[in-house]
């Protein structure tokens, strides 16, 4: 084969020291279909034309954080007043009879709320109002009820309207073990123990507020205290010895009161 020869490259790329497409300085180009005429422009020439232009305001750098006043309820967007239905089981239905006032009193007087009792549907029926300024009140007076609907005291349901950070869980038995008959009844009764001892003392160990209803299990309590209680109650289930669950209980109660 007969090596190929220089001439046969453009000289202009070898001039320019590259091989991409040439370059043509102060050319024009114009379109054809168009007709346009494109005009090659200096880069730093167009750089000082866009610093004159620009604004004091633009050149001045970082701006200050805008400073917005918080939010009311009455001022949101939706202009129609907000309403949550919380359904009352049967067995929850002469406790909220006996108990009404004591619920009624801080969600109007204090969360300026408007409440009733639906007796068709059996449910609850809480709406926010004019006069309501928490936009998140709505919100905490749901929990407040669910709390009571169920199965925990009003005083103890009561937290959760006056602390931020305090939530329930709840879960079954056989979310952790599938058990059945006789075997339920006596994990249940292991949980309880003798006149509540046991449900007591995790409760009292980890400051937690335990309803079983059922197979069911509700915890009320801050993060870190539910994830304890879970803890020793899951043990139970397991089928661990109580005094170990105690031992252990009292290591943490420990460690809670070395940090406070």
């Amino acid at each position: 084969m007969e090596p190929i020869a220089e001439e046969n490259f453009p000289s202009s790329s070898a001039s320019s020291g590259g091989y991409g497409p040439v370059r043509r300085k102060n050319e024009e180009v114009r379109d054809r279909e168009s007709g346009i005429v494109f005009r090659p422009a200096d880069v730093e020439a167009s750089v000082d034309m866009d610093a004159d232009e620009a604004s004091d305001e633009e050149t001045a750098g970082a701006y200050e954080k805008p400073n917005f006043a918080p939010l009311k309820a009455k001022d949101q967007e939706s202009k129609k007043n907000q309403l949550r239905r919380i359904a009352c089981p049967p067995h929850r239905l002469t406790p909220l009879k006996n108990q009404w006032m004591e619920i009624l009193q801080p969600l109007v007087e204090h969360m300026k709320l408007q409440v009733r009792m639906n007796t068709k549907r059996r449910a609850v029926e809480i709406r926010s109002s004019e006069q309501t300024e928490d936009i998140g009140a709505l919100g905490k007076a749901s929990d407040f009820v669910k709390a009571f609907m169920m199965g925990f005291d009003v005083q103890d349901a009561l937290s959760l309207l006056r602390l931020d950070d305090l939530f329930i869980q709840s879960f079954e038995v056989k979310d952790v073990k599938d058990l059945k008959g006789d075997h339920l009844a006596r994990c249940i009764g292991r949980i309880a123990g003798k006149d509540g001892k046991t449900k007591y003392a995790i409760e009292n160990a980890t400051r937690t507020r335990v309803v079983m209803q059922g197979d069911k299990i509700h915890i009320l309590g801050s993060f870190a205290n539910i994830k304890m209680a879970r803890d020793s109650i899951c043990s139970l289930i397991l089928g661990s010895n109580p005094g170990k669950v105690y031992t252990r209980l009292r290591t943490v109660s420990k460690r809670l009161q070395e940090r406070i």
